[in-house]
């Protein structure tokens, strides 16, 4: 129903993303990962799954990465070989300038023969050689825009910087994106000024506004709160004091990302924004990804209580009827 539910610019869309195992992995062991990921994902109630592109973005910033950085597995690859199995549609992350413009075609018709979604973003650093300009690579997707959408990343710390994230969706969409996929929002204010500028732009321009979809992590240590901060996402310092004094971090997060769920939902139905949500553990630790799959829950408990999400078994027979 993902597919259904971005053209139809419907609210309550409820996505997973993952990684893929490390380069280097035995594959009976890769095939054991994916086998434990299936069964935590069978009890969510999701509309599709993301399945990440890991890049080195050590050349980003000058601050030491608090976790080595390896390579993973091809994110199409992984989630074709090993991931068929599980009934959802699956969005593939890909960096289009690290590519030439006949592997993106390529690439692009596998997706489309499994009927994979992609989502197009940068390269890894500013100075990193370019082979096809992102929107070239739209370009190239565009010959599937009658029966597929495509994503992009938005960024809410680069608008309060630039404060020109509004603008940019908009130029997306006019390369035909329909929906946005957010780095993990700790700022809920830094992602309500994103609302807000695309909001107006979108009723200044008389243009349907693209759905926005928040990414939602756990924190469930300092290392890992050292990690997204040299991500690049921003901790407000309250926040981030009351993650370090809490007696139990990763419960304190939990809470934390309910509530920034919450407060997200109340602010786009207001300004009749689409919405929704997609929830990762940026860490490996088995905790925080039970804590992850909690969120995942409680979110999708949330959009149902606050009428915007049907389960996908309604939604099922909803289309059903009207066919």
């Amino acid at each position: 129903m993902f597919l259904e539910k971005i053209k139809s610019a419907e609210s309550g869309v409820l996505l997973y993303g993952i990684t893929p195992p490390k380069v280097g992995t035995l594959p009976e062991r890769v095939a054991e990962i994916a086998q434990k990921t299936m069964e935590r994902l069978a009890t969510l109630d999701i509309d599709a799954l993301v399945v990440y592109d890991v890049q080195d973005e050590s050349a980003r910033t000058k601050e030491e990465r608090p976790f080595p950085f390896i390579n993973a597995l091809d994110p199409f690859a992984f989630a074709s070989t090993y991931l068929d199995s599980l009934p959802v549609p699956k969005i593939i992350y890909r960096p289009a300038g690290k590519f030439s413009a006949s592997e993106l075609s390529e690439w692009l018709e596998g997706l489309h023969t499994h009927n994979f979604y992609p989502v197009f973003v940068g390269v890894p650093a500013p100075d990193f050689p370019v082979k096809t300009s992102l929107q070239e690579a739209y370009t190239i997707w565009s010959k599937y825009q009658d029966t597929s959408v495509i994503g992009a990343v938005t960024i809410p710390e680069r608008h309060n910087v630039l404060n020109d994230e509004d603008v940019r969706m908009l130029d997306k969409m006019n390369c035909g994106v329909s929906y946005f996929i957010s780095q993990c929002i700790f700022n809920l204010e830094y992602a309500r000024q994103v609302i807000e500028d695309l909001a107006l732009s979108c009723n200044r321009q008389n243009i349907k506004p693209p759905t926005i979809i928040f990414t939602i992590t756990a924190c469930g240590s300092a290392k890992t709160l050292q990690f997204m901060e040299w991500l690049g996402i921003h901790v407000p310092d309250e926040l981030k004091e009351d993650l370090k004094t809490s007696d139990d971090i990763l419960e304190k997060s939990v809470r934390i990302c309910l509530d920034i769920a919450s407060a997200l939902t109340t602010f786009c139905m207001e300004r009749a924004i689409p919405f929704g949500f997609n929830i990762e553990s940026v860490a490996i630790r088995k905790a925080e990804i039970e804590a992850s799959i909690d969120i995942a829950n409680g979110i999708g408990q949330m959009l149902k209580a606050k009428g915007v999400r049907k389960s996908s078994i309604d939604s099922q027979v909803t289309t059903a009827i009207n066919e």
